[in-house]
């Protein structure tokens, strides 16, 4: 923990998946209540099959779900929140046809049943 998840859309081209996931996970790693930077752990997956509303034609989205061991405050989740979405506006590519949605989720993992080992 924390985990980072990281899905978009095929139709965005020119989306450059490391660059975004360095940047995402520096947000994340420069966070005071972050102690390990080792603890960050991302992934990103591009999806070909998705459908958005009802005229999905020339849409797209990319959405991060960062998940969070449970007890970190209100305001420090927000911190996160708000940087790692300035990450997907100054990297997410803008295509003058297309409505590119971008959204970003912070959840609580239980404590009581997270396993975390290292080998």
């Amino acid at each position: 923990m924390p985990h980072l998840h990281i899905e978009y859309t095929d139709n965005l081209t020119g989306l450059n998946e490391r660059e975004l996931m360095r940047e995402l996970n520096a947000v994340v790693c420069a966070h005071p209540t972050v102690t390990d930077e080792a603890d960050v752990k991302s992934r990103i997956a591009r999806l070909t099959s998705f459908y958005i509303g009802s005229s999905p034609e020339n849409r797209g989205f990319v959405h991060v779900q960062l998940q969070l061991m449970s007890g970190r405050s209100e305001q420090a989740k927000k911190e996160m929140s708000d940087g790692l979405a300035a990450v997907l506006r100054r990297l997410v590519p803008q295509p003058g046809d297309m409505l590119v949605q971008l959204s970003v989720d912070v959840a609580d993992m239980d404590k009581a049943t997270y396993f975390k080992g290292r080998l």
